[in-house]
This record gives structure tokens, C-alpha cells and sequence, in this order.
């Protein structure tokens, strides 16, 4: 996720924060010092830092559950409204999901039982009222919010915990593309719900219910790529029709061809078919700018992900993330083909 940092790793997984939570912790701090002073403001940016210490077992505890089934979890995410683990997956056999989405409340009821065995017993209800107090109690505060995360998490509103949950229990009965569509919409309502609630004096609310909506979109559009590609390879996807360069071209070569032809990137293959690298039209402009026409392309060229004919389309577009451009080669290095967004797209709507 763009705009955060590595603070650690944990079994593979890298632990990062965005620089917005940043935000949060000088906001806390500083509405504490208006009330208590220093003290105040040092004790209610510890609590906080303690909870999302919390929020990182919570999402640990999905990757956990998630490496039981040999999906790894690249990396975890601290936000303001939380943290996001990022799965390199997502299973389809619901009582997989069901066990991954579970694995994330079940360590918050299980530090509110550790603090209860601290205490002595479970504090009152009128102690989860002090949360925002710095000088009540660490341990009933953390209790309590522990409580409410899991509370919270278990709303059914997709792709929150309890939406994974509602999604496996759907896709029981129907396909998984049409399980997370149903699921989708149940979390965008619950989403509207809560941005309402947020207008009458809860303004975090309507981020939580901004973040519940674009990441309800979000799992419907990507579970419906994967219905739509499920079985496709990426030679079926593949564009042959291309202008090639060779290494021994120079820039202002490659820009005649990017007025002659309507590609916008350009392959650098050598005699024997072998892909070098490509050639983007933001790195021919540079090139002719800084260096001239006379420049080699080979100077100005980029890497570009390679993947074998056969590999499954929903993986072998994952290197588009990066890249304007996936190289598809035989065994032997031979350039057979690209993949782009465009054409990746023109395919799926053929088959929507």
C-alpha cells in the first residue's frame, strides 16, 4: 500500500503503517493535552498504540489461520480506522474462509479473557464509558475495546470479518462470484448505515463506512475477474500483434514507430526472438530530452515481467500492478506475446 512504511516482519509477513496513522496519534495527543496536559496526552497515545498493538494480533491472527491452508499473508497494514491484512489469496472453499475470517476476533475474545484473568473478573459495563478517559484504568479500557472489536468486526458488512462469514454461508447455496456480489451489497448498505450514523456527531464513523463501501466494491470486482478468467491461460489473453525493436535501435527509431503504429510500449528483442526488456512512451519522451535521438533504446528500456503460456490468467495479470506490460515467453526465452489491461479487459467483457 502506497504512502507506508516497514516497521518489522513477522513470519514472512511485514508489519507497515500508513503515514495517515501518524494523523490519528498527534489528534489524540493533542485533544488529551487541551484536557490533561502532557501526562495526559503521553497516556492516551500509549493506549492507542496499545490497541493497535491489538489490531496487529487481530490481523495476525488471520495470517495464521490463512498459512494453514498455504496462503501467505504479504504484508499488514495499520490505517486510523484499523489494519488491513493483505492475503496473497482468498480461499473459495467457504469453511476455509469461515476459519481465516474467525481467526482475527477469536485472538480479541481471547486478550479479553487474559485481562479478565488479570483483574480478577470482567469489569462493569460502566467501565467500557472511560475508554477516552487517560486517567482511568489501562487494563478495563483495553478490555473493553477488545470486546468492541470483535463486535464490530463480526457486522455482517463485507469484506469485514462477519461479511466473509455471511459470504461462505452464501456460497453454500449459490457460485462464489455471486456469493461476494450479494455479500458486497449487504456490507454497502450496512456502509450507508453507518456514514448516516456518522452525520449526527460520530465523524469516524464515516470514514469506517467509506472504507466498508470502496472495499465492498472493490472484492465484488475482483470476484468477478476471477469467475471470468477462471480457466483461462495467458496465451489466451496475449497480444501477438506488436511492433518489436531491436537492441540495436535508437530512440528516435522508437519514436517514428510510436507515431506510425497506435502501441504505446515496444518490446526489445534480440535476433534469436529473446525478449530485453520494454520500451515505454513515457521512457522514449524522456530519452529524447535528456540524451537525444541517438540514444540506444537498450539504455532506456525497463524489466518486464515474464510468465510461460500456460500459467492461469488471474495470476500471470498480477504483474500488471507494476508494469504497463506482461511478457509472455516459451521455455526458451522467445517473446510469444504481451499481456495488457486493455486487452486483458476486452477479453473478460467478451465473456461477462
Amino acid at each position: 500500500m502506497s504512502w507506508s512504511f516497514a516497521i518489522g516482519s513477522v513470519r514472512g509477513t511485514v508489519i507497515r503503517i500508513h503515514v495517515t496513522f501518524f494523523l490519528l496519534l498527534a489528534w489524540i495527543g493533542a485533544m488529551h493535552a487541551m484536557r490533561g496536559g502532557l501526562a495526559d496526552a503521553v497516556a492516551g497515545i500509549v493506549f492507542v498504540a496499545l490497541v493497535f498493538g491489538c489490531v496487529v494480533l487481530h490481523e495476525l491472527g488471520h495470517a495464521a489461520a490463512a498459512r494453514r491452508y498455504g496462503i501467505a499473508t504479504p504484508d499488514i497494514t495499520l490505517l486510523p480506522i484499523g489494519g488491513v491484512a493483505r492475503l496473497e489469496s482468498i480461499p473459495e472453499e467457504p469453511w476455509r474462509e469461515v476459519f481465516i475470517a474467525l481467526a482475527g476476533p477469536a485472538v480479541n475474545v481471547g486478550i479479553c479473557l487474559l485481562i479478565a484473568l488479570l483483574l480478577g473478573g470482567m469489569p462493569g459495563p460502566e467501565e467500557g464509558l472511560t475508554v477516552e478517559d487517560p486517567t482511568a484504568g489501562f487494563l478495563p479500557r483495553l478490555f473493553w475495546v477488545n470486546a468492541f472489536l470483535v463486535l464490530f468486526n463480526l457486522l455482517p458488512a463485507f469484506p469485514m470479518d462477519g461479511g466473509r462469514v455471511l459470504r461462505a454461508l452464501l456460497a453454500l447455496r449459490m457460485t462464489h462470484a455471486a456469493a461476494t456480489e450479494t455479500a458486497a451489497r449487504v456490507g454497502q448498505g450496512i456502509a450507508f448505515l453507518l456514514g448516516l450514523a456518522g452525520l449526527f456527531g460520530a465523524p469516524l464513523l464515516i470514514f469506517i463506512a467509506l472504507f466498508v463501501y470502496l472495499g465492498a466494491a472493490g472484492e465484488a470486482a475482483e470476484a468477478g475477474f476471477r469467475a471470468a478468467t477462471r480457466g483461462l491461460t495467458a496465451e489466451d489473453a496475449m497480444e501477438t500483434r506488436f511492433e518489436a525493436l531491436p537492441p540495436a535501435a535508437d530512440v528516435g527509431a522508437a519514436a517514428e514507430a510510436l507515431l506510425r503504429t497506435p502501441q504505446q510500449d515496444f518490446p526489445i528483442v534480440d535476433g534469436a526472438g529473446r525478449l530485453m526488456g520494454l520500451l515505454t512512451r513515457d521512457a522514449i519522451i524522456h530519452a529524447l530530452r535528456a540524451a537525444g535521438p541517438s540514444t540506444p533504446v537498450a539504455d532506456a528500456m525497463a524489466p518486464v515481467p515474464r510468465v510461460p503460456p500456460r500459467a492461469p490468467l488471474n495470476e500471470a495479470v498480477k504483474g500488471l500492478a507494476g508494469a504497463p506490460a506482461v511478457a509472455v515467453e516459451d521455455s526458451a526465452g522467445r517473446l510469444l506475446g504481451l499481456l495488457t489491461a486493455a486487452n486483458v479487459a476486452d477479453l473478460v467483457a467478451l465473456r461477462a
